[in-house]
This record gives C-alpha cells, structure tokens and sequence, in this order.
C-alpha cells in the first residue's frame, strides 16, 4: 500500500526545550485522499529533564542537548563555599583552643593571669566557685569543645568521614556542639553581671564571642525545611545546660560577698616551718642587696613563700606589706607599692627584675647570684 507507506513515513515526532512542546501530527501526501486527516496533540507540558528526539541529522535551528556545565558549576561553587565556611571553624576553634591551653596552664601553675583590664580581677574570677563545673575546671570542658569543632570542621571539610558515617550526621554533631557551647556562654555572661559583678574576665568574653560566632556560622547554612527540627534542638540542648550548670553552681558563692564589700583588719600571720641555713643565708643576700617582696596579709600565696623561707628567714626577708591599714571597697593600695608597678601577690623585685607568683629558692638565689660559695661560706659561719 503506497499512499500508507508514504503517510507513515510523514510521521514524526518533534520534543524540544526544558518544557517541552510535543506534538504527533499525520499528514497525508496531497496525492493521496486516504486517512483526510489531520491529528495534532499540542501545548501538552511535561517537567522532565530536557531530551530531544530527531533524525540521525540534525535540522536547521534545532534545539541542542543540553549542557551539563551549569550544574557543575554550581556543584563546584557549593563544595567550595563549605570549604571556605569549614576553614573558617578550624580557625575560630584552634583560637579557642589556644585561649583555653593558657588558663589551664594557670590552673595548673597556680599562676596569675595577665589581665590587660580590670585591675587584676582575672584572677578572682579564674579561681571562684564558677570556674569549675561537678568537679571539672571550665577552661578543660573548653578546650574539649573546641577541639571537637576543630575535628568535625576538619572532617567535613576533607569529606573523607570515618567509619562510614555520614556527612548528614557530622554537621548535625556540630550543630549540637556549637549550640551547646553558645548556650553555656550566654548563661557565663549571666553569671559574670550577677555573681561576679565588679570583676573582669577578657578571656571569658573571648571565649564567649568564639563561641556565638561558630553558632552563627553553623546556624546560618541549615535549611529553610530543617529549621522547625533544628529549633526544636536548639531549646532542649539549652534547657539542659542551664539546667546542668545552675545545679553545680548551686552551693558557689559570688565574689561580691567573700571579699569586694567584706572589710578586713590587717592581721599577722603565723609562720609554722622552721628555716635551714641555706634559707637563713639566702634571706640575709636578698636584703643584703635590697631585693623586696610585695604582698598582702590576706594573700596565701605570700604566706607560701614565706613558708619556703621559714620562721627565722623570713624574719630577715626586706618584706613590703601592700595593705597595712587593712582592706576593704575603695581601700588604695600602699604608695611604695603602687610606685613599684605591683598587681599580684606575692612580687619580687631583684636586680631590676620582676617575679611574679610564688618562687622557689634556688630561683631566687640564681635571680640574685647567690653563689654556692657564699652559701658554704654563709652556712659555715652560722655553724
């Protein structure tokens, strides 16, 4: 049959563009009078990815297929942005975590902090009833936190996860942390205006700052469906730090009461050990070549290193006492000692040289070139 060979062969199919048009169309030869129809299906949209059915030879003004390059971009910018987001809380952490290293290194020395404002206060606040939580010193608990941001940003930004987890539940571990870590630093700066009022703590608002801005930044890529679960998480990981921390500083008592508005008579203290000779003759160089020791009667610290030294040498120590009258709010410290620079207890001043903290003799007498000759010599003559 010619004439249905020939309108078969006039059949085509024709799809184009992202929404498509498709359209079935029989046409007859003008020849032939068999089938005198004309079938057309038209303006039907279907949201499929964008195909095209042609000849083996491309027509005229034809639509291409469709390039992939705009989907790669796009992917290629997206890994990039995380990367850059993932970079920047490894930075913010391992500041934290330096912030962190120092006070646990003065917790562990029983240091003084350097406190660039506040008078010295640092200190107070560092070694109050608010600075350990059911046992464990807060600047540990910090290091810890920041150092599990820094592995999961890390984690997340190699994309090589262990263990076979997913990246899903990297972010989400992150998510929870910084949530925790910014709830925790919010109910500090609470404590900090209420309790701790009076004192200052940089190291504690640095930390608190690192701690709202890795929040922010983590907060801010969560998805526009995922924010009634993320919320959700956000107020009972909070419910249960201010819940945790407020049972463990139950019992603390705020600095206000133990010493900025308590007066305090000047009163001597007790010195229990007795000194050697090498103590004794330690004592009697350090005055000999007008070395001092700045202190306050009601700081243990002093007390220590007059322990070092002994009853005897102790005795001959050239001591400046910081509050004579007594302390109490308002109360300026003792002119000798304001002259000399002194902001924590006890202080040495040798040779032009300061010491802050507690020091042990042997210290002290390499400080002052105290000789072991003259400590055999000394020691002989006491004999």
């Amino acid at each position: 049959n010619s004439d249905c060979s020939t309108t078969m062969m006039a059949r085509f199919v024709s799809v184009s563009s992202a929404q498509f048009h498709f359209s079935i169309r029989d046409f007859t030869t003008p020849s032939s009078n068999l089938y005198p129809r004309r079938f057309e299906v038209s303006d039907r949209r279907f949201p499929v990815v964008p195909i095209k059915c042609s000849s083996s030879e491309p027509e005229d003004g034809g639509d291409s297929a469709p390039s992939l390059s705009s989907s790669s971009s796009s992917s290629t910018s997206e890994v990039a942005t995380d990367s850059s987001t993932y970079n920047w809380f490894i930075g913010i952490g391992g500041i934290g975590m330096l912030d962190t290293a120092y006070l646990n290194y003065l917790k562990l020395t029983g240091s003084d902090a350097f406190c660039p404002v506040g008078g010295g206060t640092c200190g107070d606040v560092l070694n109050s009833d608010y600075a350990v939580v059911f046992g464990v010193p807060l600047p540990v608990i910090g290091f810890v936190m920041y150092g599990l941001v820094t592995a999961l940003s890390a984690q997340l930004g190699e994309g090589n996860l262990p263990f076979g987890i997913s990246k899903t539940d990297v972010r989400f571990a992150l998510f929870a942390t910084t949530t925790a870590m910014a709830s925790a630093s919010a109910y500090f700066l609470y404590i900090l205006s209420t309790k701790l009022s009076g004192s200052s703590c940089p190291y504690c608002l640095v930390s608190a700052f690192l701690s709202f801005t890795l929040f922010f930044l983590c907060f801010k890529d969560v998805k526009l469906q995922e924010i009634q679960q993320v919320v959700g998480l956000q107020i009972c990981l909070a419910i249960i730090v201010v819940a945790s921390l407020t049972a463990s500083y139950s019992t603390a008592q705020p600095i206000s009461s133990r010493s900025g508005d308590v007066e305090l008579p000047y009163y001597s203290t007790e010195i229990t050990t007795s000194s050697s000779p090498y103590a004794i003759a330690l004592a009697k160089h350090l005055n000999s070549i007008g070395a001092k020791m700045y202190g306050a009667f009601w700081c243990s610290h002093c007390l220590e290193q007059k322990q070092m030294f002994g009853r005897e040498a102790a005795k001959l120590l050239n001591y400046v006492e910081c509050f004579p009258q007594g302390y109490k709010k308002g109360t300026k410290i003792f002119k000798a000692c304001s002259e000399a620079g002194i902001q924590g207890f006890p202080t040495w001043i040798i040779n032009g040289q300061v010491l802050s903290g507690e020091v042990e003799l042997a210290e002290l007498a390499e400080m002052s070139g105290f000789s072991l000759d003259q400590a055999n010599e000394a020691m002989n003559q006491l004999q």
